[in-house]
């Protein structure tokens, strides 16, 4: 980063010292900005994210420990040099232990000030280049694709949460990849070289979830032949991911509570208490406030869970991602059965940008793995695609009448649309429908014959 490109944000009560470090610090090709007060500098930093803070301990209102707590308690990445008088050294150490670079006594030299703020700044740099390759290393480890706007707003909150201990619920339809973004947390996070556990709640019998999660003694139900370690005690010193929360019973709801709060419980069965230390990332598909509401979860646990949500955008509010995870699907299927498709006809990517993806990106999947393996030559056509994009949707079609369409009469809306825009060419529409040009005239003859009946 050049010095020009550079922000740094100079706090201090006495205007002569903003004064001189300000006229210091430009002199030497810096952006600098100026602040009074603690409560004037948090505002500044959350605002501008400046790379360095210069600050004094002793400031009315909020003193430079106080702002410093405040700031590492948020998303700040900015580097932190404390100035302060000889009789204040004490506090300025444990500022240091609090998070800041370093600290500076008043009065000070200008070029050891200088140096100061070199050496913090290349720390900084240091540190943000860090915490980039972690959040890259996360989502290249989870697999996750995409570059729309919505898909960037996550990463932010990634980039947010990822380094801390925060418990993360991540909300989404079916199919969006909420999986990958667990795994991207834990990946990008400080925990990333333990284990990451997943639990399916919806997918294990409600008898077995307890044990699945918690762990069992030999001889505690019929069947428990040995000790079971639980799925708490497998992701210790790592993260669990516990996807489709909405779906655990008010017995296993009260267990998981303690487990959040005490961070213990005891095996099914058993008497000793087991303590761990786990990262809890949640998923639904399900609206939870609902559920409070209706009495089905368990309001302290909904905000045991929810310290930050994750909201994931269904496939049809990103279609601007739709042609990367082709291409990597493409790939994908490629490498695994041992073809070369090299590209996707024009009409069949009219149809994948035209359906709406209730199914979303696993839907997705689905469809171009169907297509590598129907394709024999090296372009995916219309036809290897499933039949449901060629239904229409109120996204991808005019249909007006809001009332429930028939099936057969939403092929004969799509048929007619396409024809009209071929101009009427019929071998063109049938192509672009994935049909053959005998079954396009079979419909169009039985089209005519219904309205002359009529």
């Amino acid at each position: 980063m050049e010095k020009k490109q550079t922000s740094i944000l100079v706090a201090d009560d006495e205007e002569n010292i903003r004064f001189l470090l300000k006229k210091l610090l430009v002199k030497q090709g810096y952006q600098v900005f100026t602040a009074q007060d603690g409560e004037e500098a948090i505002a500044k930093v959350q605002e501008l994210k400046p790379d360095l803070l210069i600050m004094d301990l002793r400031m009315p209102g909020k003193d430079g420990l106080d702002t410093l707590t405040i700031l590492q308690s948020g998303d700040i990445t900015t580097s932190v040099i404390m100035m302060t008088a000889h009789a204040s050294i004490q506090t300025a150490v444990e500022a240091i232990k609090k998070g800041a670079y370093d600290y500076i006594t008043k009065p000070f030299e200008l070029d050891q000030m200088l140096l100061l703020v070199e050496k913090a700044l290349a720390c900084g740099r240091l540190s943000r280049k860090n915490l980039y390759l972690r959040l890259t290393e996360g989502k290249a480890a989870s697999g996750l694709i995409g570059q729309s706007p919505k898909m960037e707003e996550v990463y932010h909150f990634i980039n947010q949460v990822a380094p801390t201990d925060a418990k993360v619920l991540i909300l989404g339809e079916s199919g969006t990849g909420k999986e990958l973004i667990a795994k991207a947390i834990h990946f990008a996070s400080n925990r990333r070289s333990g284990p990451f556990v997943k639990v399916n709640c919806a997918a294990l019998p409600e008898g077995l979830l307890e044990s699945e999660l918690f762990g069992h003694e030999k001889g505690s139900f019929t069947g428990a032949l040995n000790r079971k370690l639980g799925r708490f005690e497998l992701a210790h010193q790592g993260t669990i991911f516990l996807d489709e929360i909405g779906e655990i019973n008010a017995a296993t709801q009260v267990k998981l509570l303690r487990v959040l709060q005490e961070q213990e419980f005891e095996r099914v069965g058993g008497t000793s208490t087991i303590k761990v230390d786990v990262r809890v990332v949640a998923a639904t598909n399900k609206d939870l406030e609902k559920e409070v509401e209706e009495g089905h979860f368990r309001d302290d646990l909904y905000y045991r869970l929810n310290v930050v949500s994750i909201n994931l955008p269904p496939l049809r509010e990103r279609k601007e991602d739709l042609s990367l995870l082709v291409q990597h699907f493409l790939q994908k299927f490629n490498k695994t059965m041992g073809k070369s498709i090299t590209e996707v006809s024009s009409e069949a990517w009219r149809l994948l940008e035209g359906y709406h993806w209730p199914g979303n990106v696993r839907e997705l999947e689905n469809a171009m793995e169907r297509a590598v393996v129907l394709t024999t030559g090296s372009v995916i056509l219309p036809n290897a695609l499933p039949q449901s994009l060629y239904r229409p949707s109120k996204s991808s079609t005019e249909i007006k009448d809001s009332k429930a369409t028939s099936l057969k009469e939403a092929e004969k809306q799509l048929i007619m649309k396409t024809l009209e825009e071929t101009a009427g060419n019929r071998t063109k529409a049938a192509k672009l429908l994935g049909i053959s040009l005998r079954t396009l005239q079979y419909k169009l003859k039985e089209y005519q014959e219904e309205a002359a009946g009529e």
